[in-house]
């Protein structure tokens, strides 16, 4: 997440208070959250809005790379196709916002069992405690 500058990150974390706040994890399987906020509808529309947040936050070629590295990680080959910036930058967000869950210690500690209401609230405050020391570094 080393390129994802804070205004970047800022959403990330909205649109995880936003999937709770909507309903989006009740009753999911803590290991299916990041599929659930980041994988089931798209963040970015439209090919100018993906190619101006990929220029703004996060730049194109660091994106590339990112996705690449993760692609071939984890599946062998790379499948999102590099040349449309609205798929790029949805995969992206979903490799990123990934990797911001795993810094919450509710989907840590209880990985593996199904979002109660009471995990919710704990990670809705866990997330909104993020907020102000993402706000600080900019």
């Amino acid at each position: 997440m080393k390129n994802l500058n804070v205004n970047g990150k800022k959403e990330i974390l909205n649109k995880i208070l936003d999937a709770i706040a909507n309903g989006q994890l009740d009753n999911v399987d803590i290991c299916e959250v990041n599929h659930h906020v980041f994988n089931t509808d798209y963040f970015i529309i439209g090919y100018y809005e993906a190619e101006k947040w990929l220029i703004d936050h996060y730049g194109i070629f660091n994106a590339i790379d990112k996705i690449k590295e993760y692609e071939e990680d984890n599946f062998g080959a790379v499948s999102t196709d590099l040349s449309n910036s609205v798929k790029v930058v949805n995969m992206l967000v979903y490799i990123l916002g990934d990797e911001v869950l795993q810094e919450f210690q509710t989907l840590l500690n209880y990985w593996g069992e199904k979002m109660t209401p009471e995990l919710l609230e704990a990670l809705k405050n866990e997330v909104v405690a993020e907020i102000p020391t993402v706000i600080e570094e900019l």
